[in-house]
């Protein structure tokens, strides 16, 4: 570490961290993404077979997989884990701390 650097406490996103706009919007599409991802790479498909069955072109799911997520909408990529026969649940329940904080978790199987 640099002899003036200084570590600074993470929010939990990093998006936030960095001061980027819509950093929850951010978090969310590359927790997103991320699950469908490993559910693409779970079932061994190749990107081409992919992109047939979420209709899309290869390079979408190059871009999906590299993280360059700013030409997909969360409710996009909502159809996508559909496409994938997956369920979706979004609960909403009053925050626990001083500030909300959002949580995805993928359950395979």
């Amino acid at each position: 570490m640099a002899e003036n650097a200084r570590a600074v406490k993470s929010s939990g996103n990093i998006f936030k961290d960095m001061g980027l706009p819509n950093p929850d919007e951010s978090l969310a599409k590359a927790r997103i993404a991320s699950m469908i991802y490993d559910i693409i790479e779970s079932r061994n498909l190749t990107q081409k077979r992919a992109g047939h069955i979420l209709e899309v072109s290869q390079p979408k799911i190059s871009a999906l997989r590299n993280g360059r997520l700013e030409g997909f909408s969360i409710e996009r990529l909502f159809s996508f884990l559909r496409a994938l026969d997956q369920d979706i649940e979004i609960i909403v329940r009053p925050k626990r701390q001083n500030d909300a904080k959002l949580r995805l978790a993928y359950h395979p199987g």
